[in-house]
């Protein structure tokens, strides 16, 4: 068969290029997840929850921008999550530099899905046993916070606690649950010092890890 293989020297700069490659190693690997027009619709969401928590830092804003601003969404995904919508209203944040990234990361949606309305994503989502287990979570924290208005924080305490456990439903992520649910019900001062900022969401979940 090689009768049939045409073979092409290198030019000097596709040898530069592999000599580069090789140089990197495994750490200079692109990974699926790397990808721009790869989008995690767990990631998506869980970066919502921090952008519209009530009393969120500073920093914690911003480092969901900054992952953001790494992403192009789909036009559904944008609309469906309603991420767009919370990256637009960080625009009038008393920060400058949130307002500012925030107005950044909009511009670039925007732009880009008017310029390539027509070409696909790759979104990667959960199945429906992993959802079912964690739907049941987040009804437990509602129930635990004995609040009516208290859904939107359950669904934020579950998604960072499936971050925090490498988004997997292992044994970490039930004994996580577990000993945050019972935090809750025992200690209603939890739930209050979420709500008015006193304790981060992702502190008081780092606190409780198992």
């Amino acid at each position: 068969m090689d009768k049939f293989v045409i073979r092409k020297t290198k030019s000097e700069g596709t040898e530069k290029k592999c000599r580069s490659n090789k140089a990197k190693g495994p750490a200079g690997q692109a990974t699926l997840h790397s990808l721009r027009r790869v989008v995690v619709l767990e990631e998506i969401k869980r970066w919502k929850c921090v952008l519209e928590f009530p009393h969120q830092t500073k920093d914690n804003l911003l480092e969901a921008l900054t992952e953001l601003r790494k992403k192009i969404p789909s036009e559904e995904v944008i609309l469906s999550t309603k991420i767009g919508e919370a990256v637009h209203n960080l625009q009038a944040h008393n920060d400058k530099e949130v307002a500012g990234l925030a107005q950044e990361v909009h511009t670039q949606w925007d732009t880009f899905i008017k310029e390539n309305r027509c070409k696909p994503t790759i979104e990667v989502r959960s199945d429906a046993v992993t959802e079912k287990l964690r739907t049941n979570a987040r009804r437990l924290f509602y129930e635990a916070l004995q609040g009516e208005d208290d859904r939107s924080l359950a669904e934020c305490i579950e998604r960072e606690i499936f971050h925090e456990t490498n988004r997997l439903i292992n044994v970490r992520y039930r004994r996580t649950v577990r000993a945050l649910v019972f935090a809750l019900k025992h200690k209603p001062e939890i739930g209050s010092q979420l709500k008015d900022g006193s304790v981060t969401l992702n502190e008081l979940v780092r606190r409780h890890k198992k």
